[in-house]
């Protein structure tokens, strides 16, 4: 009697199980990225702080990609020592990056 076998599933249906590791995988990758950010955000401040070589290629590539990430907190605050400027505004931007990184996180697992 081949009548009564019960209809396979949808390919596209793959369950709970498939929906959760795929959330699972977007939350890593959504903290491995936010991670990275906050990192060079963080390695730049500290070039500034410590006055790296900014004819070095490795310092150069640091900045532009810090001033990228920075967006629009770049000139949040404007102390006159540059050095401040640069952890105050840099800093706020990682922080930034860091709760709202977190943040969807949590909605992802959530979610799922």
């Amino acid at each position: 009697m081949s009548g009564d076998r019960a209809p396979s599933p949808h390919p596209t249906d793959r369950g709970p199980a498939a929906r959760k590791r795929a959330a699972a995988a977007l939350a890593t990758a959504v903290s491995v990225v936010t991670t990275v950010v906050v990192l060079v955000l963080a390695v730049h401040i500290v070039f500034v702080a410590f006055e790296a070589n900014t004819a070095n290629d490795l310092v150069r590539t640091v900045a532009d990609w810090a001033e990228g990430l920075a967006w629009q907190f770049r000139d949040v605050f404007q102390p006159a020592d540059p050095k401040v400027a640069v952890a105050v505004n840099h800093g706020l931007a990682a922080l930034v990056y860091l709760v709202i990184g977190r943040i969807a996180v949590g909605l992802i697992r959530r979610l799922a």
